[in-house]
């Protein structure tokens, strides 16, 4: 009987999930399918996420109460011959936990983006591009099988190229468009390889079956492809430049990309497949050395912006490293975690730059500005709160995840300098956050006076206050109701306890020293690793300048030198023919018929035959 009322029970509960699912998913298309004009669609759109949220806490307390996760098959999608693809739905740890926190996110978002976009005049048509988007990463992080997701990655990959261009009359919109796109499709390569490995060698798409059938087999390339498409998506060193640009985009756009959408969707592709990665010792080596690099190049970089944007864009991008050192670490529930604690801060920090910029008139240059505590208060406020819980401030909901991270790091036996690397880029954190807080709300104005200033917008205030409660109690609720899977070291040094906070104070205690020698106007950097960070490690001007130019310069000279000048007729067509006819000379020589042709082909061969026979023997 117990056993029986034991499958009801979850027969209810499975259908109950289906329902909710179709429900959300009704819920947040239904924005995009009507066309009535009797309502201001983006006030609609906002209003149908803020129900999905709320909707969307119910699959999460289910997760909690049962501690089970769901599958759900509803029906067969296509059939070649013996590989089927179903349509089926994972709620999983991540999946429920995700799902409230996106929504969370946008929802707030969305309201911002009624007050900044509020004199754009096709406001509608952006709300449904960022609902699209939304909708993109919603499948991607449910999928079940490698189909779906690839559904949701390029469906994210397709709604960042136009929200990102969204402005298109900017070059540089349009310009930073096109990097995503290039880079994206340099690591969608991996998923592709992907797919093709899991089809001839599991013969399924299903997640199950592919962790199933890749237990006894060696996993090196798969999982290398795969790290190679999560560095595309979120920006891994090498496939970075993309990011920085991307914050062209409206900051809306920036917000949401930033922060619970594209660019952790590389992450959480390595989340989901970590039973792949960590199959493979190259593959996990592979993540610790990419995220350390990662984490400590663009945290070098942040140091030396003076765009606000690109500052907070930079900081995505190391923590984007700093959850690859995780999973290199062998804890992808923690990488997850920080994902989650990363959005609700990394939206609010993008919010108050894009307040900011649109009270000074589109200003971006940190050097600009000051004096906004007094003028912004509320922003300011925000702003402040933000970077301290980027920066790992006890009891904020990004000290839950750092710290954690930090712990796992020192009391791991993995490589040293990566994990030293790691510890540097964490302090860095604390030198650009202070710097921004130092440059932008500190001191006297440094703009035009007649700015006007303010920000008395309920949309406002109500989305940047929402983010700053989930950015102070999450961590908090989250590690409360969510307990992790494995336990962490028990005993431990107070110096090794203690080295998050270490660490900040030292980057903090750096920042302070730094700015002191600001106002005294003493040269710090020398010229090298000035330029090296400002102009982001070279990369664009190699990638994007040197290598067209060379590129311009080889057509050049083709054209002008092997085309004009014949060397191509001659090197190419004649060649062969004078080549060809020399040798149909020869032949027609030896087919005479001379004996003395003859005898020189036997003595030949026989002398050959002889050589090689003393060899042999």
């Amino acid at each position: 009987m117990m056993g029986q009322s034991e499958h009801i029970a979850e027969i209810i509960i499975s259908s109950l999930m289906s329902m909710t699912l179709m429900l959300l998913m009704g819920i947040l298309g239904f924005p995009i399918i009507i066309n009535n004009t009797k309502y201001n669609k983006a006030i609609f759109t906002m209003k149908a996420v803020k129900l999905a949220f709320f909707w969307s806490l119910l699959p999460a307390g289910l997760l909690i109460i049962t501690g089970t996760d769901f599958t759900i098959n509803t029906w067969e999608w296509f059939h070649i011959s013996t590989f089927t693809i179903y349509t089926s739905v994972k709620i999983d740890y991540y999946a429920a936990v995700f799902l409230p926190v996106a929504l969370y996110v946008t929802w707030s978002i969305l309201q911002f983006a009624l007050w900044y976009m509020e004199k754009d005049h096709n406001i509608d048509q952006f709300f449904k591009y960022l609902l699209i988007f939304l909708i993109s990463m919603i499948i991607l992080v449910t999928a079940n099988n490698l189909f779906q997701l690839f559904i949701g990655w390029e469906g994210v990959g397709i709604m960042s190229f136009l929200l990102i261009s969204w402005w298109f009359g900017r070059p540089d919109a349009n310009s930073a468009a096109l990097q995503a796109v290039l880079y994206n499709r340099t690591g969608d390569l991996g998923l592709f390889v992907m797919m093709a490995w899991t089809m001839t060698s599991t013969n399924s798409w299903e997640l199950d079956d592919i962790f199933l059938h890749s237990q006894n087999q060696n996993m090196t390339m798969p999982a290398l492809a795969l790290i190679l498409a999560a560095a595309g998506k979120s920006a891994q060193f090498g496939l970075h430049p993309w990011l920085p640009s991307a914050m062209e985009g409206p900051t809306p756009v920036s917000a949401l990309l930033h922060s619970s959408t594209m660019v952790v969707a590389g992450i959480f592709l390595l989340i989901r497949f970590y039973p792949i990665i960590e199959q493979s010792k190259t593959a996990m080596t592979t993540c610790l050395w990419l995220g350390s690099l990662t984490t400590l190049f663009t945290a070098a970089c942040a140091l030396t912006q003076n765009d606000i944007k690109k500052i907070i864009a930079f900081s995505t991008s190391s923590q984007l490293g700093f959850m690859m050192v995780t999973i290199g670490l062998g804890q992808p529930r923690l990488a997850f975690l920080h994902i989650c604690t990363h959005a609700f801060f990394k939206a609010m920090l993008f919010m108050c730059s894009g307040v900011i910029i649109h009270s000074l008139k589109n200003e971006q240059d940190i050097r600009k500005m000051g004096g906004m505590y007094f003028l912004t208060p509320l922003t300011a406020s925000c702003i402040t709160l933000g970077s301290l819980a980027l920066t790992g401030t006890p009891f904020l909901s990004g000290f839950y995840s750092k710290d954690a991270i930090i712990e796992t790091l020192n009391s791991s036996h993995l490589n040293a300098c990566a994990l030293s690397m790691t510890l540097i880029a964490t302090s860095f954190t604390a030198v650009y956050s202070l710097r921004i807080l130092y440059y932008v709300l500190g001191g006297q104005p440094r703009f035009n006076s007649l700015s006007p200033i303010n920000e008395n917008d309920p949309n406002l205030n109500t989305s940047l206050m929402r983010l700053a409660v989930g950015s102070l109690i999450f961590g908090q609720l989250i590690t409360m109701s969510l307990p992790p899977k494995t336990t962490s070291v028990l005993t431990m040094t107070l110096t090794m306890k203690m080295t998050a906070i270490l660490v900040t104070l030292t980057g903090l205690t750096t920042a302070l020293l730094l700015t002191q020698s600001d106002s005294l106007h003493k040269k710090l950097w020398s010229h090298l690793p000035l330029h090296f960070t400002t102009l982001l490690g070279f990369f664009p001007l190699t990638i994007h300048r040197l290598l067209p130019k060379l590129t311009l310069q080889m057509g050049h000279l083709i054209s002008s030198q092997l085309i004009d000048q014949t060397w191509f007729k001659l090197l190419g067509p004649k060649a062969i023919l004078k080549s060809s006819m020399s040798l149909s000379k020869y032949i027609n020589t030896i087919q005479l018929g001379l004996i003395k042709l003859h005898l020189m082909s036997f003595t030949i061969a026989l002398l050959t035959t002889a050589f090689i026979y003393t060899i042999m023997t």
